[in-house]
C-alpha cells in the first residue's frame, strides 16, 4: 500500500508539473499568435449554409453581432504547439504518448487545412472543407493509429465495466478508428460558443488523466494533464466575449486525441459517460440532419443543441456554464464507474 501511495504521489507531482508547464508555455505563446493573427487578419468567416444545403438563418441571426467584429481563428495552434513541445521534451513514451500525440497532430493538420480554406474564402457557403472530406481524412488517421495500436503495441481487448475484458483481434482496428472519428467530429461540432468546447475538453481530459494515473500509466496521465494545462491558458482568453476562436485546428486535435486516450486507458465504454455532452451535441446534429432529409422538418430550431437553447432564449454564457457543470459531474461519475467497474 505504501508503494502504491508513493507511486501516486510521484505521478501527481509529475503530471502537475507538466500541466503547469503547458499552461505557462501557452500563455507565453499567446501574444505571439495574437500579433500574427491580427497582422495577417485571421478573421473567421461565418458559415451561411448548413450541412444539408439550407441557409443558416437562425444561426446567422443569433451570432450576427459577434461576426460584426473581427475575431481571429486558429488559436488552437497555441495549445497544440504547447502540448507537442512539452510532450516531446519531457513526456515522450512509445507505449503511452506516441499515439495520442500523433492523433493530436493528425487532427490538427486536418483542421489547419479546413481553417486555411475558411480564411481564404475558398469554401462557398460552408466556409471550409466539406464535411464528407473531413470525415474521410479523420477516418484515415483513426484507422492508421488503430493499426499501430494493434500491431505495434499488441493491444486488442476492450473492457466492459462490471463484466471484464473481451479480445477482439483485428476488429480492434475499426473500433479504434470509430473512436477517433466519433470524438474528432463531436468535439468539432461542440465548438460553437465562447469557451464551450475548451471547457468540455478540459473536463474530459482531466477525468481520463485521473483514470490513467490510477492505472499506473503515469506518462499517459501526464499527457492528459498537459492538455488540461494548455486548455486553461486558452480558456483565459476564450471565455465570453472571446478574444479568439480555437478553429478546427484545435477542435479536431482535441477530439482525435481524446478518442485515443480512451482506447489507451481501455475505457472506451466510459467515453460516452465522461463526454456525455459531446454525445448530445453530435447526436442533436445527426437527428436534425436525419429528420430534415427523411421527414422534411426540423426537430430543433437550430442544431447542434447549444444553438437550439440560444434560440429559445438562453444567453450564450448560461448555455456554456451549465454545460461545463454537467461535464464536470459526468467526469466525476466516469471516474467512479472506472473504479467500480474494474477499469482500474
Amino acid at each position: 500500500m505504501q508503494n502504491i501511495i508513493t507511486q501516486l504521489n510521484d505521478g501527481l507531482l509529475g503530471t502537475f508539473l507538466l500541466s503547469v508547464g503547458a499552461f505557462v508555455l501557452a500563455m507565453l505563446l499567446t501574444p505571439v499568435y495574437t500579433f500574427i493573427a491580427y497582422r495577417y487578419k485571421f478573421w473567421k468567416r461565418q458559415r451561411t449554409e448548413s450541412t444539408t444545403g439550407e441557409a443558416l438563418e437562425v444561426f446567422t441571426k443569433l451570432h450576427a453581432a459577434k461576426f460584426k467584429r473581427n475575431i481571429p481563428t486558429m488559436a488552437g495552434m497555441v495549445f497544440v504547439v504547447a502540448i507537442v513541445v512539452i510532450t516531446l521534451v519531457f513526456n515522450l513514451s512509445r507505449e503511452q504518448t506516441w499515439l495520442p500525440l500523433a492523433a493530436l497532430l493528425g487532427g490538427a493538420a486536418v483542421g489547419l487545412l479546413d481553417d486555411i480554406i475558411n480564411l481564404r474564402g475558398l469554401g462557398k457557403g460552408v466556409a471550409g472543407l466539406r464535411a464528407s472530406l473531413k470525415f474521410l481524412m479523420i477516418a484515415v488517421i483513426g484507422l492508421g493509429l488503430g493499426w499501430f495500436f494493434y500491431t505495434k503495441l499488441g493491444l486488442d481487448t476492450i473492457h466492459v465495466p462490471f463484466i471484464g475484458e473481451f479480445a477482439l483481434g483485428w476488429l480492434i482496428v475499426p473500433l479504434f478508428g470509430f473512436a477517433v472519428i466519433a470524438t474528432g467530429n463531436a468535439v468539432n461540432i461542440s465548438d460553437g460558443l465562447d469557451g464551450l468546447a475548451g471547457g468540455l475538453a478540459a473536463s474530459a481530459y482531466g477525468a481520463f488523466g485521473v483514470i490513467a494515473l490510477l492505472q499506473g500509466h503515469v506518462m499517459l496521465a501526464g499527457f492528459c494533464f498537459t492538455v488540461v494545462g494548455a486548455l486553461l491558458s486558452y480558456l483565459w482568453f476564450n471565455i465570453y466575449p472571446a478574444r479568439f476562436f480555437m478553429g478546427d485546428i484545435g477542435s479536431f486535435a482535441l477530439g482525435t486525441g481524446l478518442g485515443v486516450v480512451a482506447m489507451l486507458t481501455d475505457s472506451l465504454l466510459l467515453l460516452p459517460v465522461i463526454g456525455i455532452l459531446f454525445v448530445i451535441e453530435a447526436g442533436s446534429s445527426l437527428i436534425q440532419i436525419f429528420s430534415k432529409k427523411v421527414f422534411k422538418r426540423k426537430i430543433f430550431i437550430s442544431a447542434p443543441i447549444h444553438h437550439h437553447l440560444e434560440a429559445i432564449g438562453w444567453p450564450e454564457t448560461k448555455v456554456t456554464m451549465r454545460f461545463w457543470v454537467i461535464a464536470m459531474v459526468a467526469s466525476f461519475v466516469g471516474v467512479l464507474l472506472a473504479l467500480a467497474g474494474g477499469n482500474i
